[in-house]
């Protein structure tokens, strides 16, 4: 709350306005003397003062500054309102966005002029698929996943403005979403495209070179070359080259740090030195991995992860590449920190 108090205190005066993400994730000990804080410059604000005491300090207030909070209720590791925080704000409630007509606009700005068609195939696709594949956690058929497809499709068509928009947008929409599929959804999913894009044919993009490093790669390594598995491997690689973040998914034993491990080994064998920091998030606790500030020192503590990022983030001369691989059970608590 001391963090918060500052902060609140350097808003009310510049004049600022302030959006406090994920409000409700704050402790609830720590809510109530937010609640009180808040009330303090609420107070000062109707009764219209220049100057007033914030946290045992005399510090102006510019009239102008706006306090927002956003939050998500019902999920893990949030906690409800207290009611006297409830009072100090207006709620808003944001309603499902028209997805047809985010598409249309973030293609039409790509430059693709048959937006309007396209925007209607790709949200149709969607809902077909949230209707009639299987139901896997994670999956996910929501503005998040139709922007990252938006973002390839907008690379793909600057990077060759003659080819067909239909042509661009399917291989986007192939490419983005095939590697998370699971096995029985992939031709289910490919038939979809398949309706709606009817008469186009995209081969896959060849790595002829990262191919042959991954079979290398697996033969060392005494696996039976298995294409499924190689293909696999050449997904990762494929979404790591479009995501900063990617999450590989399976039960024990499924060949998930196969295929991790094989990725790393086979870009150092191509002259692209791949390291791998692993670490169980779920083998300490969140303070543990991501570290303290002290509230009397205001001292900052480094955890187990904030130590491992500053090594990765050395700058180097070096031509390489540094992964930091959590492996363990994905929970709200340390994976949304």
């Amino acid at each position: 709350f001391k963090a918060i108090g500052m902060n609140l205190a350097g808003v009310c005066q510049c004049g600022a306005w302030a959006c406090y993400d994920e409000f409700n994730r704050i402790d609830i000990s720590v809510l109530s003397v937010i609640s009180t804080q808040l009330q303090t410059i609420r107070s000062a604000l109707i009764n219209k003062l220049e100057r007033f005491n914030f946290e045992g300090q005399e510090i102006a207030l510019d009239a102008k500054v706006g306090i927002f909070i956003t939050m998500n209720p019902g999920y893990a590791g949030r906690t409800e309102l207290p009611e006297s925080v409830k009072a100090l704000f207006r709620p808003v409630v944001c309603i499902v966005p028209d997805m047809e007509q985010i598409c249309m606009i973030s293609l039409f700005s790509d430059g693709f002029l048959e937006a309007k068609v396209l925007a209607k195939k790709m949200t149709v696709l969607y809902k077909l698929a949230r209707e009639q594949l299987s139901k896997q956690y994670h999956y996910d058929w929501g503005l998040r996943a139709l922007n990252a497809v938006l973002r390839m499709a907008g690379v793909l068509k600057r990077s060759d403005p003659n080819k067909s928009e239909a042509l661009v947008l399917m291989r986007a929409l192939r490419d983005m979403n095939h590697p998370k599929f699971v096995f029985d959804d992939v031709p289910l999913f490919l038939g979809l495209i398949h309706d709606l894009f009817p008469n186009l044919d995209c081969p896959r993009v060849g790595y002829p070179d990262f191919n042959a490093a991954v079979e290398k790669v697996l033969e060392k390594d005494n696996y039976i070359l298995l294409p499924i598995q190689i293909d696999k491997v050449v997904q990762l690689y494929e979404t790591m080259m479009t995501r900063h973040s990617t999450m590989v998914v399976g039960p024990t034993g499924g060949g998930k740090s196969v295929v991790i491990h094989t990725l790393a080994k086979s870009q150092t064998l191509l002259n692209l030195p791949t390291k791998i920091f692993t670490l169980n998030p779920k083998a300490c606790s969140v303070i543990e991995l991501y570290g303290i500030l002290d509230p009397f020192t205001r001292d900052w503590t480094d955890g187990l992860l904030s130590n491992i990022f500053r090594d990765v983030n050395k700058p180097t001369e070096k031509e390489e590449r540094r992964y930091i691989l959590f492996d363990g059970d994905v929970d709200a608590l340390w994976i949304e920190n």
